[in-house]
């Protein structure tokens, strides 16, 4: 049998630490890190990677792709599918800053205390990385959505860029709507009627006060990934796993991390049982479900 290789492509200037230390936990007996990956150089590592083995050997062969900026991410996710002819390829795995396996946690979290089909959501800071897949995934499962970020335009634009990605079928299904509320009585009007919340916003801001949580009289559970203070929802601790808030629940970073780490470890483990994945957020998504 032949021996796993993990090739980690980072666009940033080190490869990341925290992905190296997950690959090795995850079983992988050699991990090959390569930072300040740009396109341009996608196809000779590549090439490396399966033209050393062949036949079911290339299932022991996989690629991560990491590093803090995702569109650089995605950039290289293209080039390395662009480079596979035929059945000459090797698995691949997209997580870069944890987006994906960060929003699945979180999602399937929410799906413990509301039914996703039937949920009207807020996605908090939602023209983010994590926050973009967040809303798409709750999109995929039929929920109404609200995407909210301090500029209209920039909202509209994500939601546009999910309604693509989710597709005409599952999106026939959805509601997604953008919204740039403008102080603290325009966004009690935006979350009045939302069942659950996701905050994803960028670290120590604080998107959702004590008193609009308050207000939510069908918030069922709220989700705070950032784990910086001050909190993204004032009241849920980073530490929070369903923990009393407002008329609901919270979780904080920490509270969903145990399920980030899981899916993230096997995720990495799944690459090495086909030489043909590709896992990005639904692929990801669908084995955080399996975890639950």
């Amino acid at each position: 049998m032949p021996k796993k290789i993990l090739l980690q492509f980072d666009t940033g200037d080190h490869a990341s630490s925290f992905d190296s230390v997950v690959a090795i936990d995850s079983g992988v007996d050699h991990l090959l890190t390569y930072r300040d990956v740009h396109p341009s150089a996608v196809r000779g590592l590549v090439h490396g990677a399966m033209f050393t083995r062949g036949g079911d050997d290339l299932a022991s062969t996989a690629i991560f792709i990491g590093g803090e900026d995702v569109q650089d991410a995605e950039k290289l996710l293209q080039s390395v599918r662009n480079t596979f002819f035929g059945p000459v390829r090797v698995s691949v795995m997209l997580d870069a800053g944890g987006c994906n396996t960060t929003a699945s946690a979180a999602v399937v979290a929410a799906g413990r205390h509301v039914e996703l089909g039937q949920a009207k959501a807020a996605v908090l800071g939602g023209t983010g990385p994590v926050g973009r897949r967040v809303a798409q995934l709750l999109a995929g499962e039929g929920a109404d959505v609200v995407l909210t970020s301090r500029s209209q335009e920039r909202a509209e634009a994500a939601c546009q860029d999910i309604r693509e990605k989710v597709g005409a079928d599952q999106a026939s299904t959805a509601t997604l709507t953008a919204a740039a509320p403008r102080g603290e009585n325009d966004l009690k009007q935006v979350m009045a009627d939302r069942d659950c919340v996701i905050a994803c916003g960028a670290a120590g801001v604080q998107l959702l006060s004590a008193q609009v949580v308050e207000s939510m009289s069908d918030l069922a559970v709220a989700i705070d990934l950032n784990a910086v203070p001050p909190a993204g929802i004032e009241g849920v601790s980073m530490t929070d796993k369903a923990v009393p808030v407002g008329s609901g629940v919270g979780y904080g970073a920490i509270g969903v991390g145990g399920l980030k780490m899981r899916t993230h470890v096997q995720a990495i483990e799944r690459l090495f049982t086909a030489n043909d994945l590709v896992l990005d957020a639904e692929e990801i998504y669908g084995i955080a479900k399996t975890i639950g």
